[in-house]
């Protein structure tokens, strides 16, 4: 299910650094680092996108290389003096007020101009490769959570949502702005919103283009917990602590729930090629509308301490 993003199609090479085994500290790249918390076995990883806070083909590699350490692991990691359990993976942002702004539309733009479908292919399939893994709790017997500090749109929802719970702070806002230029998320988000809340407010949340805060999107079901703002980090470790006697359960429990509410592999790609197609109908006025938002997350740049 691996896919690869040659970089004479994505234009970009990014080497990844290999993470020290003996340090509850990983870094990746620039772009992303991962910590792992013995007191509560869970394990963080942080993006830090640059030039924008999007997933970039560079972001998108690092990411696959992350999983790939934690699906390599087994589920145990050697800290040094002990082997501890990976019981929690917790996604997570270095940066100030954004948790992610979704795809890369400036790529989007160029690809389609030049009406290149197989770059297209390629990054949404890169895109639904990660977000598979995530939603798959990477086949573990382990917990999947997503912590959201902020602006919360496009596909870094479709990340949000591929987490067995999601935690948020009050300040979080979510959407799906692609209806704006004529597209729609197609890296997984009707099928997440699908089995969590329907198919009819499923299809309103994304057409609509509408932002929501972090309460209405409580209130609708598609989040978990709402935090006070600073207080994102807080609550993750009270719902770890909350759970320390039933951990093993719940995490059985929504094993059951992927079964039964199943997405599958075949559905995610039959949903990128609808993707494909759609963007490629995109017409010059709709690309200068994706290019406005291009210049919005142009203006979210600048990183946070990494956990």
């Amino acid at each position: 299910m691996e896919m690869q993003i040659p970089a004479a199609v994505i234009d970009v090479h990014h080497a990844v650094v290999k993470p020290d085994f003996g340090s509850s500290e990983y870094r990746f790249s620039p772009q992303l680092q991962a910590h792992f918390d013995r007191q509560t076995r869970a394990l963080w990883s942080r993006w830090t996108a640059a030039p924008r806070p999007c997933f970039n083909a560079g972001l998108l590699s690092d990411i696959r290389a992350y999983y790939n350490f934690v699906a390599e692991s087994e589920g145990q990691l050697d800290c040094g003096d002990t082997t501890e359990p990976i019981e929690y993976v917790i996604l997570a942002s270095g940066m100030p007020g954004v948790f992610q702004l979704g795809g890369d539309l400036d790529l989007f733009r160029q690809k389609i101009e030049r009406r290149d479908r197989e770059a297209l292919s390629i990054y949404g399939r890169a895109c639904i490769d990660v977000l598979y893994r995530n939603y798959r709790g990477h086949d573990l017997p382990l917990t999947t959570i997503s912590l959201v500090q902020g602006e919360c749109l496009g596909g870094g929802f479709e990340a949000a949502l591929s987490s067995d719970l999601i935690i948020a702070e009050r300040r979080s806002r979510f959407g799906f702005p692609e209806i704006l230029f004529n597209l729609f998320p197609g890296m997984g988000a009707y099928s997440f919103l699908d089995r969590k809340v329907g198919q009819r407010r499923a299809e309103e949340i994304i057409s609509s283009g509408k932002i929501y805060t972090a309460e209405e999107m409580q209130a609708l079901g598609v989040i978990d917990v709402v935090a006070e703002d600073g207080e994102g980090e807080t609550a993750v470790n009270a719902l770890i602590k909350q759970r320390s006697r039933s951990r093993n359960g719940m995490a059985a429990l929504a094993a059951v729930r992927r079964r039964v509410h199943q997405i599958s592999y075949e559905e995610l790609e039959d949903v990128v090629d609808v993707w494909v197609d759609a963007a490629l109908r995109l017409t010059p006025r709709d690309l200068k509308l994706m290019q406005r938002l291009v210049s919005r997350q142009n203006g979210l740049q600048e990183p946070a301490v990494v956990h």
